[in-house]
């Protein structure tokens, strides 16, 4: 197929096509084309895709028009995380969609509130409001199930390994709150040395337990 100088085209559709696929397809409908100096971004388009043009498919421009083509950042923009903490989990899918971000897995743990988030993960690890994520991130939620009433009593981690004492901690109906690993040279290393609550403590289901982790000397 040919067209001649002058006469009518339909622009086509490049939406998705990579960058070097939308050049070949336009210069074999007889168009030029100019590349955007702004950029957005699609987790669903692969870097450098073609994210929007002007004209429109199947615009009809004479041969030779420029078509203008945004395409997908080669990286996605960091965006700071917003604090979903203690939010209902009602309204944390609109907060997240707004920033354009996605809601990953829920995990339910005892807690007086119900379906209110505990925590929020970024690929495993608690994230801080403010900490810079990728635009397009999965944030995994703790979330409260709202039987945190139970009165429990806090079992006794010491000198236990860090793994087992994770397991003994969620299998009383408790959470694994901050690990530090402190050089200590009375315990060996990867042992629980010190706990807050302290073991023996009344505490309600899903609290927070914060263990002393003794550190491994190279």
């Amino acid at each position: 197929m040919y067209t001649n100088h002058g006469e009518t085209v339909s622009v086509p559709d490049l939406n998705g096509y990579t960058y070097d696929e939308g050049i070949d397809i336009l210069e074999n409908a007889s168009l030029e084309y100019e590349v955007s100096v702004d950029s957005g971004f699609s987790t669903d388009l692969k870097p450098l895709a073609v994210l929007k043009q002007f004209p429109e498919a199947n615009s009809q421009v004479k041969t030779g028009r420029k078509v203008y083509l945004t395409l997908n950042a080669r990286n996605a923009p960091m965006l700071k995380m917003p604090n979903l903490i203690n939010t209902p989990l009602k309204n944390v899918q609109e907060i997240l969609s707004n920033m354009g971000l996605e809601r990953g897995d829920i995990v339910y743990v005892p807690d007086i509130g119900i379906n209110v988030v505990l925590e929020q993960k970024y690929r495993g690890v608690n994230v801080p409001e403010g900490f810079e994520i990728p635009k397009g991130a999965r944030i995994d939620l703790v979330v409260g199930d709202g039987l945190g009433n139970q009165i429990l009593e806090v079992p006794n981690l010491s000198n236990m390994d860090e793994i087992d004492a994770e397991f003994l901690i969620l299998g009383s109906g408790l959470r694994v709150g901050n690990k530090n690993f402190v050089d200590n040279d009375t315990v060996p290393a990867g042992k629980i040395f010190m706990q807050t609550p302290a073991a023996g403590t009344q505490v309600k289901t899903g609290e927070l337990i914060e263990l002393w982790i003794s550190k491994e000397n190279f």
